[in-house]
């Protein structure tokens, strides 16, 4: 099915997907929100990029029982040289546009740096991302959130922590979760699937972490061995598009 013909049949019952007192935008609402950020941004995202987006998958009984909340859209930025995108280019390009949204209603850790391989990257097994538009089935945070980073991710086998998508879904698609952190309605968020070394001598034991506090969006770090009152783990499984 054409993008545009997909687009048609959900814009007529493409109704936000509510969980919890949260929403989930329909997809053609993500779809805008990546149409107006690259335009703003001139990242050059092409529209015939834009029309080969397919289908979105549905959520089934047993994604919702495993505590899938919704779709999301993500975008995967460069070129990893092995074909892949580069995970950390996609999240720094994110955040760079909410530096630009927001003037000046950020705040960023001095020990996240995205241009220092030895001080930010994926971590090591983590599914690698693929280039262009993806679809991902999410979890905001609240299945994993009294547990600790290093605990969670000896639990991801079918699914993974958030890397890029923490920037994109809170930067690009769904900014209004930023106020339902502030309101605390939604959990803080621990990208699980980034490693951070505060000093930047590979000494990888930090994590990215997200939060809102007075509708300013901060960006800092925690430790993959410790549980922080108040951050959950959002977890993904990467639904990618079919090689055209």
């Amino acid at each position: 099915m054409t993008s545009i013909r997909w687009l048609r049949n959900f814009l007529t019952d493409g109704k936000p997907q509510h969980t919890q007192g949260k929403i989930i935008l329909p997809v053609e609402e993500q779809i805008r929100a990546w149409h107006t950020a690259s335009r703003k941004m001139a990242w050059g995202i092409k529209k015939e990029e834009f029309n080969m987006i397919e289908t979105p998958p549905s959520l089934s009984d047993d994604d919702r029982a495993e505590g899938f909340e919704g779709i999301a859209l993500f975008y995967g930025f460069g070129n990893d040289g092995s074909g892949h995108a580069d995970p950390v280019l996609s999240g720094k390009i994110a955040w760079e546009y909410a530096w630009k949204r927001k003037k000046g209603r950020l705040w960023q850790s001095p020990y996240i740096n995205f241009d220092k391989p030895d001080a930010f990257r994926l971590r090591p097994g983590a599914p690698l991302r693929p280039r262009g538009f993806y679809f991902a089935k999410i979890q905001t945070g609240e299945r994993f959130l009294t547990i600790t980073v290093s605990r969670a991710r000896r639990l991801f086998n079918s699914i993974t922590g958030w890397g890029p998508e923490g920037f994109q879904f809170l930067c690009i698609t769904h900014p209004h979760f930023t106020d339902l952190m502030s309101e605390r309605n939604t959990p803080f968020m621990a990208l699980a699937d980034y490693d951070v070394a505060p000093y930047g001598f590979n000494d990888f034991f930090d994590v990215p972490q997200l939060f809102s506090s007075n509708r300013i969006l901060g960006l800092g770090i925690g430790n993959v061995d410790q549980d922080y009152s108040g951050f959950g783990i959002p977890t993904l499984r990467i639904c990618q598009f079919p090689a055209p």
